[in-house]
């Protein structure tokens, strides 16, 4: 394994709800090297998807330490963790996530425009080419399939180029023939810019694709890394 991109130690985390305090993850410990595609599988209620948070710092550990790039995740405020976000991740959920007002083409450029990259537009279009979508770069959420809207959410988190490219269930909300558009054009966008990927999924198709699996069990890895099937 080359040096780790990202690493997770004794990470736990804790939440409070209408019944009180909820324990979610327990003592994670995990490192994910740079150019690696890493699944997170496991039963509903897991800890997957909190764990994907916990990588994007999207959640903070309540004890523990993540560190990403060199960058202790853990010692940031929320504004640092946009600006890291911004930076060096891209993320791509199971309900895309875009904004209704803006077209396809201002939903992607949004991120390069924050990020103050002068040809967001350019690199927006470029994506969105990327991802089949040449002919749908005018057009609302509201006009594009649920495919059609996935593609742009993947081409949204991979037009800053990032490092880490984290997903959520990509395929979740997807028939098979678009879910398997989807898994195709994740590995695509990862081989085009070399980002490290990270996903969260309940496919066995879409693991099989994985170099590694990681299975969670009540909060815990419960058979620690495994080698994913051929």
């Amino acid at each position: 394994m080359t040096d780790p991109v990202l690493t997770i130690t004794d990470a736990s985390l804790s939440l409070d709800g209408n019944a009180g305090r909820v324990d979610i993850l327990h003592d994670i410990s995990l490192d994910v090297a740079g150019g690696e595609t890493l699944g997170l599988v496991g039963p509903s209620g897991s800890g997957k998807s909190s764990l994907l948070m916990l990588m994007g710092g999207l959640e903070q550990a309540t004890s523990g330490k993540i560190t990403a790039l060199g960058q202790d995740l853990t010692a940031m405020n929320e504004d640092q963790l946009a600006r890291f976000r911004r930076d060096n991740m891209g993320v791509v959920f199971q309900s895309f996530h875009l904004i209704p007002t803006m077209t396809a083409l201002e939903n992607v450029a949004t991120p390069l425009e924050l990020a103050g990259a002068r040809d967001a537009f350019d690199r927006a279009e470029a994506e969105l080419q990327a991802v089949g979508l040449a002919d749908r770069m005018d057009h609302y959420p509201s006009q594009m399939s649920g495919g059609e809207q996935q593609r742009v959410a993947l081409a949204r988190a991979s037009a800053p180029r990032p490092r880490l490219l984290l997903a959520d269930e990509p395929t979740g909300n997807l028939d098979e023939t678009n879910g398997q558009a989807i898994m195709d054009l994740l590995f695509t966008l990862r081989d085009r810019h070399g980002a490290t990927l990270i996903m969260v999924t309940h496919s066995g198709a879409l693991a099989r694709r994985c170099d590694r699996i990681v299975r969670l069990r009540d909060g815990r890895i419960d058979t620690g890394v495994v080698r994913a099937a051929e």
